[in-house]
């Protein structure tokens, strides 16, 4: 993954904006993939699916926790999340299509938060990096 300083330092600036909603984000976005992908909910069986929901809420905050961290570390995000990548690699085993359509809801999840700033530059650098993040931590499976 490239990408120009430009886009490296609107990720950085507009996430960190986001700081104070970071606990809220991630679960946010479950909620959504759960609502539009149903399917995903097979990789969950032992949490209550509901909306809000602490074990939704409690997720969430592990889904921003590596996005934060792979933000942190732009110039490595494989060595950041080779731990999280080998977890779904050897043990969890989620279909990779499902990390895209996680990234089609922190897509959603993003724009609603961030509202006008959410442009099509931002749009694309995040693509670039929710992508990226994807192929990592499925990269393994292989």
């Amino acid at each position: 993954m490239v990408l120009t300083s430009e886009e490296k330092k609107l990720i950085q600036s507009t996430w960190s904006k986001l700081a104070p909603e970071h606990c809220d984000l991630g679960g946010e976005a479950l909620t959504r993939l759960f609502q539009v992908y149903p399917q995903s909910k097979i990789y969950f069986p032992h949490f209550d699916l509901c909306p809000g929901s602490n074990d939704i809420h409690h997720h969430g905050q592990k889904v921003v926790k590596a996005i934060d961290s792979a933000i942190k570390h732009l110039d490595n995000i494989r060595g950041c999340l080779s731990e999280l990548s080998d977890l779904h690699a050897y043990n969890l085993r989620v279909d990779p299509v499902n990390f895209k359509f996680l990234t089609r809801c922190i897509h959603v999840t993003l724009a609603s938060s961030l509202r006008g700033e959410y442009n099509a530059l931002a749009y694309m650098a995040y693509d670039k990096l929710l992508c990226f993040i994807g192929e990592v931590l499925t990269e393994k499976y292989r």
